[in-house]
Formats: C-alpha cells, sequence, structure tokens
C-alpha cells in the first residue's frame, strides 16, 4: 500500500477537495495530511477526518510589502527544512497539493528529494502558489477546462488533466426529504440556503439581516453565518421579528459533517442558495442541483468562478457592493434576484437542471486513481 501526502490550507476550498480524494483513496494507500503551522486546516482535518495530521512553516512570499517579504522568506526557508526532513520520514511515492502556500516548501522539497507531485487548481484562476508550482510539478490537475490557458496549458497536454471538484460522496446522495426533516421543515415549505464558508460573509450577512423581514414570508432560512462572532448579533436582529417569521430563521455558525444537521443537508434541504462563488460553488452546487444567487467576495477572484457557473445558466450574480442597493432594500439586486427565484419554479427548474449538468461526480475518484499512478511510475 502506497505512502502518499495530501496537501492544501488557507481556505476551506484547498481543504475539502484533498478530504474527499482521501475518501476515495480509503482502501488503497496510507494517506498522511500536511498543512501550515496555526492553518485552519488543523482543525478541519483534525475534526472532519481520522487523517493524521503534520505541519509545516509557510507563509506568503509576494503581495505583503517589503517587510512582510522579508519576514516571510526566513519562514520559508524553515518551511523547506521541516518539509526535507518531513519526506525524510515518512517516505512517500506521491504528493498531491491542492493549494495555498504550505505546498511551496512542500512541492520544493518533493523536487529536491524526487518525490513525483501534483498540483490541483479548484478555481477558474490560479493563486501565485499555484501557477509557480504548476511549473514543477509532475502532473497539473483542474476543476474547470477554462483553467488551463491561465497556466499555459490546454486540453490533451501531457501533464494536464481536467477533473473537476472533487466533493464527498454523500452530497450526491443524501436525501432531500431526510434532510428537510433533519431541520424540521416542512416539505412544502421554501427554503433559501445562505453561507459564506467556514468563516461567514459579513456583508451578505448584513445584507440578508436587513431584508429577513420581508423574505421570510416568502421561505425558511438556513443562514450558516461562519464563526466570526456574526451570530450574535444576527440573533439580536432576529429576537426582534415576529415570532411566527422568527420561526423560519435557521441560524448556525456553522454545519460540520457527521451530523444530521450538516453542511450537506443544508444544500440538499434547499431550494435556492445565496452564496459567495469561492472554488467549492462550482462542485457543490451542480452536486445537487441548487439555483443560487452568487455575490463574489471583491477582493479575489471570486467573479470568474460566478461567472463559470453564470454563462451556463446555472446561477445569478449580484455585486458585493451593490447588494442592497441605492433606495430600499427590499427593491435592491439581492432581493430582487432572491424573489424571482422563489417565485418561478420554471426558472429554478431550468437552471437546477443546467447546474446538475456540470457535475463531476467522479472528481475525486479519478484524482485518487492519477495520484496512485503516479506513485506508481516512481517504484
Amino acid at each position: 500500500m502506497p505512502r502518499l501526502i495530501l496537501s492544501g490550507g488557507g481556505t476551506g476550498g484547498h481543504v475539502y477537495p484533498a478530504l474527499a480524494v482521501a475518501e476515495a483513496l480509503a482502501e488503497r494507500a496510507h494517506v498522511v495530511y500536511v498543512g501550515s503551522v496555526g492553518g485552519m486546516e488543523e482543525r478541519i482535518v483534525t475534526q472532519e477526518s481520522t487523517l493524521p495530521f503534520r505541519s509545516l512553516p509557510a507563509a506568503a512570499v509576494r503581495g505583503r510589502g517589503p517587510v512582510q517579504v522579508a519576514r516571510s522568506l526566513p519562514i520559508l526557508m524553515r518551511g523547506i527544512g521541516a518539509a526535507l526532513a518531513l519526506l525524510r520520514r515518512e517516505q512517500p511515492a506521491a504528493i498531491l497539493g491542492t493549494g495555498g502556500y504550505v505546498c511551496v516548501p512542500l512541492f520544493v522539497a518533493a523536487k529536491l528529494r524526487r518525490v513525483p507531485t501534483m498540483i490541483y487548481l479548484p478555481d477558474v484562476v490560479p493563486g501565485l502558489a499555484v501557477k509557480v508550482l504548476s511549473r514543477i510539478a509532475d502532473v497539473t490537475a483542474v476543476n474547470v477546462s477554462d483553467a488551463l490557458p491561465r497556466l499555459g496549458l490546454y486540453e490533451g497536454h501531457p501533464r494536464a488533466m481536467v477533473t473537476g471538484y472533487p466533493v464527498r460522496a454523500e452530497l450526491f446522495s443524501t436525501d432531500r426529504e431526510a434532510a428537510r426533516a433533519a431541520f424540521g421543515i416542512a416539505p412544502d415549505q421554501l427554503v433559501l440556503l445562505v453561507y459564506g464558508g467556514s468563516r461567514g460573509a459579513r456583508s451578505v450577512n448584513r445584507a440578508i439581516a436587513t431584508l429577513l423581514p420581508s423574505l421570510l414570508p416568502l421561505c425558511t432560512i438556513i443562514h450558516v453565518c461562519g464563526r466570526e462572532g456574526d451570530h450574535v448579533w444576527l440573533e439580536a436582529t432576529a429576537a426582534q421579528l415576529e415570532p411566527e417569521l422568527r420561526g423560519r430563521y435557521l441560524l448556525f455558525p456553522y454545519l460540520a459533517g457527521g451530523s444530521a444537521q450538516s453542511m450537506t443537508a443544508a444544500l440538499a434541504a434547499a431550494d435556492v442558495a445565496v452564496c459567495r462563488s469561492g472554488a467549492s460553488t462550482l462542485a457543490e452546487l451542480p452536486a445537487v442541483g441548487l439555483p443560487a444567487v452568487l455575490v463574489p467576495y471583491p477582493y479575489v477572484h471570486q467573479d470568474e468562478n460566478a461567472d463559470y457557473l453564470v454563462q451556463r445558466g446555472a446561477a445569478m450574480k449580484v455585486a458585493d457592493h451593490a447588494m442592497l442597493g441605492d433606495g430600499d432594500p427590499t427593491d435592491g439586486p439581492l432581493a430582487q434576484a432572491i424573489r424571482t427565484l422563489l417565485s418561478d419554479v420554471v426558472m429554478r427548474e431550468q437552471m437546477a437542471a443546467r447546474s446538475r449538468a456540470l457535475a463531476r461526480p467522479d472528481a475525486a475518484q479519478r484524482l485518487a486513481d492519477a495520484l496512485i499512478d503516479l506513485a506508481r511510475s516512481s517504484a
């Protein structure tokens, strides 16, 4: 049984694909997860998997100003040294990186020790780390073919493959009625799911709080607001609602796997979603065929992710700065988009069908197979 390393950090969009691949490798390899010292990936990996976790010093080396770069370079060098020691101990046959700065020292060390590597890009637009690592990796895998030209690659390139975004198998098989029952939602009730990743999306949370009185008469809202403290003031806002409407507002800081009220169940239970357009949305929304209003985070390349779904008729898009408009918020772009999808069942069904057509249920298996093949090539 080969020994393999999976690595990624910085966001859940880097961690969860690796966990899905680990699930696909469960009976075929001994897998260790490598993250950054003090990174959020350690909590996710240790709480939501049984993978052994190892950590490396890692830091950004560009785009943070000259002082930060000067501080980061020694951390990078320490990270490479720690990665070399890690590789001597673990003796992996191959490494899969899913992005984040922790992959840089690990891949440099792997190059020095001639350990084969595969880098995976979950987004449409690569960050600096993936751009650099794609040049030294043996294989570059991408979520969607639109990403290949941004890495100087093309479909059919001998070092490139398009796999889709790996999600856990349960996302394709969760029963909708059971999911709704887990949240206490009646079968005939429309459900709006609002979420912004594990850390939430404050601007989206504020916009939804403003719109609660106008949206709750139309639907039940499952709001996963993130663990940055927004649930405190959101609970205070909800407490001012009429009791009937308050009962339709289901607020959670976070929904983890392994319980009836999980994020998978929330996705399966919903009729419409409002969310950011991080990499995971390119797979999670198609997996359950969920129409969505996407609000890209404005400081990274989420617009391109959103456009991928919008151009294929699987979602709508509203700019972060324009959610509530300039007049009455209930007439603003976000409220109008939500009301349109909630009220137009034909539009929802068409959008759901177009979204499902983009699903790649075999993504995790394809990446797992490719990593096994890479390991065998080095034997």
